[in-house]
């Protein structure tokens, strides 16, 4: 299958702009902008997080009073809930890649 020509690709322009006027285009193409932008952002934080967990940086906490001790501890417990769910995730996700059968000679 080819790629449609030039004047195919102005057509289907030409119509869309007709159907749902120049506005509804512009705010549509501005939220795909916004998207590809939010994208962008979570890539590079998710990157920076990977990063300083590779470097092995540790966060350090002053904990003065009991209550900082508790809420050290909840952050560590949801932290480690987290990671427990990822790991969980991972290996769903990596039983499940496998569809292939395996007996060949039925196909």
């Amino acid at each position: 299958m080819h790629a449609p020509s030039p004047m195919a690709l102005l057509l289907i322009a030409i119509v869309v702009l007709v159907l749902f006027g120049r506005g509804k285009v512009s705010s549509l193409m501005g939220e795909v902008g916004k998207g590809i932008t939010a994208f962008k952002k979570g890539v590079k934080e998710g990157s920076e997080e990977g990063d300083a967990a590779a470097r092995g940086e540790v966060k350090e906490v002053e904990l003065k009073t009991t209550d900082d001790i508790e809420r050290a501890r909840a952050e560590l417990a949801a932290e480690r809930a987290q990671l427990e769910a990822e790991r969980a995730r991972t290996v769903a996700d990596s039983s499940l890649r496998d569809v292939t059968p395996n007996d060949t000679t039925k196909l």
